[in-house]
């Protein structure tokens, strides 16, 4: 595949992906691509098509665990300056997809605005986060969320309102394109307030969360019964349960840890092994939040 004669951004062959996820964990993407621009990114993008690849977009790879094997076809990262624009007309803030969510939520707190604190202390992108629909504490981004500018697959850039996305628990429906730019809608309050909440959800999150080991997070989403999928874990007693390097976290038991040397391999079978016994002592079907890219040998 060879992309990098037309394009001005970063392009890299074989990369990684260990060094782009929050797991450390992913063998070699067939293409490793940092667009300039749209337009470069509508080249790459053209071309995965022309060549029949599929195309990946990785954002802090903070949701994300990608197979042990090579991963076929291009993976995407809106990383350039061009992506990591802010921009604020009054209570109005638009934010570029590569923009990280620590900065969007520090950017709001400089300028008085609310309604982004309960994403603090989430990891990841804006554009990732708008993609799965994140949320903590009863809220979700969908709430604040007044457009998206996205590229399609054939290059096309469109803006969508906020009612014509199909946002559901931990979902967007756009994960089949590109976020380009998020246009969020905020209210004004003192940045004191606002700060004193963040603080709050981050304190929060550091007494529950296990942040000692690479992780992706919460693996499961919570049941439609309302009940925690930690909760439930815990209650089966697997905290602490270890399959090669992946180790169920003994402090929060929705997370899956990188205790040293995981493979992807082992965190499936880890996820697997859960699931089952989740089923069998409760009857209750566990979905991964996390998204797994598998890959071919």
């Amino acid at each position: 595949m060879n992309l990098d004669k037309k394009i001005k951004g970063l392009v890299m062959q074989n990369e990684p992906m260990s060094k782009h996820t929050t797991f450390k964990i992913g063998g070699p993407a067939e293409i490793f691509f940092e667009p300039r621009d749209t337009n470069d990114l509508r080249y790459g993008v053209l071309f995965a098509c022309t060549k029949k690849k599929p195309i990946h977009i990785v954002g802090e790879g903070s949701n994300l665990l990608v197979g042990d094997d090579r991963l076929s076809g291009i993976v995407i990262r809106l990383n350039a300056p061009f992506f990591r624009k802010i921009e604020m007309n009054g209570s109005f803030v638009s934010c570029g997809a590569g923009v990280s969510i620590s900065r969007f939520t520090g950017f709001c707190t400089q300028h008085n605005l609310s309604g982004s604190e309960f994403l603090a202390g989430i990891p990841g992108t804006v554009g990732g986060a708008l993609v799965m629909n994140a949320g903590a504490w009863g809220s979700s981004i969908e709430e604040i969320v007044e457009n998206v500018t996205i590229m399609d697959y054939n290059g096309f850039i469109k803006v969508l309102n906020r009612n014509d996305i199909r946002f559901s628990y931990r979902s967007s429906g756009l994960s089949r394109c590109i976020v380009l730019a998020v246009g969020f809608r905020l209210r004004v309050r003192d940045s004191k307030k606002v700060f004193s909440t963040i603080m709050k959800y981050c304190k929060e999150r550091t007494r529950l969360q296990d942040t000692s080991m690479p992780s992706a997070g919460c693996v499961f989403k919570n049941p439609s019964s309302g009940m925690s999928a930690g909760k439930i874990i815990d209650e089966c007693g697997l905290k602490g349960t270890r399959i090669g390097g992946a180790e169920v976290s003994r402090r929060h038991a929705n997370f899956i840890v990188n205790a040293g040397g995981a493979s992807a391999a082992d965190v499936v079978r880890l996820i697997s092994l859960i699931r089952r016994k989740v089923n069998n002592a409760f009857n209750i079907r566990l979905d991964t939040e996390i998204k797994i890219w598998k890959t071919k040998k």
